[in-house]
């Protein structure tokens, strides 16, 4: 089992940046990609951007030069820089952890809030 626990989100400004974090804990030797969801009221969870144990990263287009995920795997840590907020960045962000192997198991944390005002 992997517990994931997000921390960082909060109110801000457009333009303005955060930083979330989630720290893994338990089974994290089975992890292999980590990365950050957002689901926004009324919409579909979707995906924002994932990093692998090997340090490939991937973004979602709309995040693209925005946003900059990064992960610690000495703390089992992963990071999401966001920069130049928008208010329809506004959602709750979740972490995920994705297991190796041939089939994938995901791991999800609570929810980290994030409000960008304008």
């Amino acid at each position: 089992q992997v517990q994931l626990v997000e921390s960082g989100g909060g109110l801000v400004q457009a333009g303005e940046s955060l930083r979330l974090s989630c720290a893994a804990s338990g089974s994290v030797s089975i992890i292999n990609t980590m990365g950050w969801y957002r689901q926004a009221p009324g919409m579909q969870r979707e995906f924002v951007a994932t990093v692998t144990s090997g340090g490939s990263t991937d973004y979602a287009d709309s995040m693209k030069g925005r946003f900059t995920i990064s992960r610690d795997s000495a703390k089992s840590t992963v990071y999401l820089q966001m920069n130049s907020l928008k208010p329809e960045d506004t959602a709750v962000y979740y972490c995920n952890a994705g297991t190796a192997g041939k089939y994938r198991y995901d791991y999800w944390g609570q929810g980290t809030q994030v409000t960008v005002s304008s």
